[in-house]
């Protein structure tokens, strides 16, 4: 079998910590592409329209190996094609990205509520990830797992391309103790400490997930670390990294985390409301550093707004 050639380094640089958008001409044995403009503009034109798509090659913006095409160049399969999407506007979420550590391997990030971790949807430059490759000057900087959106606190990022695949590891391969931090009403009578197994599926496009009959495949351990009045300050522990998972599991206690936009009930807050963040924070990362065979244990500096006593989250 004919193996491919390598991708070329892009030509184009990040803009906004994103990196351009690379397409591959794919086969075409019943040629019905004659030029590269063909192309682009039967696979974009659903998108933004021919006229923009003839704009985007007008000004430049299509991108070969070689420099800018005009789109008259003959179709090629297997030529590869750069360009930088056009952002929409996004909210501006208005808290810092901490730094907790940073070595020549890894940093490792005190997220905000409501930034997201990666580009994904409507949150693109509005990124944890997108930040700090501007900020700290790592354009090569990749995440080894994600945080929720919605959830503050520690996320690792690997410098380096090629020590990323061995921090992907520890996550998939559960070799990461995490701990995390929730306020939420307290009852007493729900038993705890308790260890929760249950089945979630999350459907694409669901806001949602939901526990169902069948095979665990989430597991969290609950503890009750404090009480003040009718709110208690838990300790909860995965040992598994489902969609969702630590919510969906207090709530099936009768316990949801405070602020919860969707568990019970799915809201619709506005996106520029940053007034009630979700009281859930990742406290505690803990591995054996894959690089050097060191136990490294990193916790958050901020605290949860309903419990706090320092920085706030």
């Amino acid at each position: 079998m004919r193996r491919r050639s390598p991708v070329p380094p892009a030509p184009l640089p990040q803009r906004e910590g994103i990196d351009p958008v690379r397409v591959r001409l794919p086969a075409d044995p019943e040629g019905v592409w004659g030029t590269v403009r063909d192309h682009l503009v039967d696979r974009f034109q659903g998108a933004i329209g021919a006229g923009r798509v003839d704009a985007m090659l007008g000004a430049g913006r299509f991108v070969g190996v070689d420099g800018a095409l005009s789109g008259g160049e003959p179709y090629a399969a297997g030529r590869y094609v750069w360009f930088h999407r056009d952002f929409a506007p996004e909210v501006p979420v208005p808290f810092e990205v901490g730094i907790v550590h940073r070595d020549e391997r890894i940093v490792i990030a005190d997220k905000p509520h409501f930034l997201a971790t990666t580009p994904r949807g409507r949150h693109i430059t509005e990124t944890a990830l997108a930040r700090l490759r501007r900020d700290l000057g790592l354009p090569a900087l990749q995440p080894a797992h994600r945080l929720d959106r919605l959830t503050a606190g520690l996320a690792l990022f690997v410098v380096r391309p090629e020590d990323r695949g061995a921090y992907q590891n520890l996550f998939s391969g559960r070799q990461v103790r995490k701990e995390y931090e929730a306020v939420a009403p307290y009852d007493g009578a729900v038993g705890l400490p308790v260890t929760v197994r249950s089945r979630i599926v999350k459907e694409r496009g669901v806001m949602a997930a939901r526990e169902e009959a069948g095979a665990a495949n989430a597991e969290s351990r609950i503890e009750l670390v404090e009480r003040r009045g009718g709110l208690g300050r838990y300790r909860l522990l995965p040992a598994t990294g489902r969609t969702h998972q630590l919510r969906v599991h207090m709530n099936g206690l009768g316990l949801p985390i405070l602020h919860d936009p969707v568990y019970p009930v799915v809201g619709d807050p506005a996106p520029d409301d940053f007034s009630a963040p979700l009281q859930l924070l990742a406290k505690v990362l803990e591995f054996t550093d894959p690089a050097d065979g060191r136990v490294r244990r990193f916790e958050s500096r901020l605290r949860l707004a309903e419990w706090a006593d320092g920085p706030i989250a």
